[in-house]
């Protein structure tokens, strides 16, 4: 079984990268980053079904379908991942955040790929959301925490 992990470190307090990380105003901000898609639905409550609405390619309509298991905030946030409406093959996202001295250091998890294409598709989406997290996160965050400072 494949899996994923991205470590970020952000200056900024725990409640600040929760909120931008789970608020639906501010999510569309960065998941559009390198070619991720825009929610749809997003709500950080428990049961709450969403789904990624992305530009389609060869062999994928541009839509992942997404369930909310778990909210702990502001320290975890789980979520299934199914990359087609019509696959069994389900993956799981979680977010991990915790305090350290100057900030947050969040983790992305994304796990339960399997096979040969399981592999590739885990790579793939690793190096999107690694640019997510890196390229549009830190933009969203920092206007934020101006905002909540004025």
């Amino acid at each position: 079984m494949s899996r994923y992990d991205i470590v970020c470190e952000y200056p900024y307090p725990i409640a600040e990268v929760w909120h931008v990380l789970t608020d639906p105003a501010y999510v569309a901000r960065w998941t559009t980053t390198g070619q991720g898609g825009r929610p749809e639905g997003f709500a950080p409550v428990v049961g709450t079904a969403f789904r990624f609405v992305g530009k389609p390619t060869m062999g994928w309509a541009g839509i992942v379908y997404c369930e909310i298991q778990e909210v702990d905030a502001p320290h975890r946030l789980r979520y299934t991942w199914k990359g087609d409406a019509d696959t069994d093959e389900v993956t799981e996202v979680v977010y991990v955040l915790e305090e350290i001295p100057g900030g947050t250091r969040f983790t992305w998890q994304h796990t339960g790929f399997t096979g040969v294409g399981g592999f590739a598709m885990s790579k793939l989406l690793g190096n999107v959301r690694r640019k997510m997290l890196t390229e549009g996160v830190p933009p969203v965050l920092a206007a934020h925490h101006a905002a909540q400072s004025a």
